[in-house]
């Protein structure tokens, strides 16, 4: 599939789902005190670097939009699904949130004082993420920070791996090569967050939370 065709299957498949996801994932960190705590410190980085906006790409229906905006952050929601920023506007009146790709941002360069891609990176191919992330240093300022979360593949000898996603085909990183990554692009990682899976978890893999700044 050509880029292009990778981002229409995706958006349709989240259009066709979206409000069952809404309703599935309206209080995705209720039992996540850990992630919750990272987005506080994140929140606070960002404040103290300034007063720039804080984009949450791969918003969905504005769940962790609402929650950066109630950290205190002049945060807005980016999504390429249409379906899922008609719910993020309908349940959030009062943010912002726009119809976008993650690859090409309609954002000036150096504009942003936060980036969140909580797990929204999951369905771009291998081939394409580093300039997916190159996007993404390129709208945050100096000193601006980027919060991104995946799921971790199998150990360093596995740069990335495909599994099967109840949307679309999705990737595993492993989470030093794409700290690698971030680095190529002027990001340097100041923390990581590993969470283990619970044994009643459907897939059994680690989550990953990698927070770096732009340098």
């Amino acid at each position: 599939m050509t880029e292009s065709d990778t981002v229409h299957a995706t958006r349709e498949a989240y259009d066709a789902i979206a409000p069952t996801y809404a309703e599935l994932f309206h209080d995705t960190l209720r039992d996540r005190p850990l992630e919750r705590g990272l987005l506080s410190a994140f929140a606070e980085l960002v404040r103290t670097n300034g007063d720039g906006g804080v984009a949450d790409l791969g918003c969905g229906p504005g769940h962790l939009t609402a929650h950066l905006d109630g950290l205190g952050l002049k945060a807005f929601g980016v999504d390429a699904s249409p379906v899922m920023i008609e719910l993020a506007r309908a349940a959030h009146p009062g943010l912002r949130f726009e119809v976008g790709s993650m690859a090409a941002l309609d954002i000036a360069d150096g504009a942003l004082g936060g980036v969140l891609a909580r797990w929204s990176v999951i369905h771009t191919p291998p081939r394409e993420l580093p300039a997916l992330l190159g996007e993404f240093a390129r709208s945050l300022a100096p000193g601006g920070h980027l919060l991104i979360g995946f799921p971790a593949s199998d150990g360093p000898d596995h740069e990335t791996q495909a599994y099967d996603h109840t949307v679309a085909t999705a990737y595993r990183w492993s989470p030093d090569h794409l700290a690698a990554l971030l680095r190529a692009h002027g990001l340097a990682e100041s923390a990581r967050l590993v969470s283990e899976p619970k044994p009643t978890d459907r897939r059994q893999f680690q989550e990953v939370q990698l927070l770096a700044y732009k340098a």
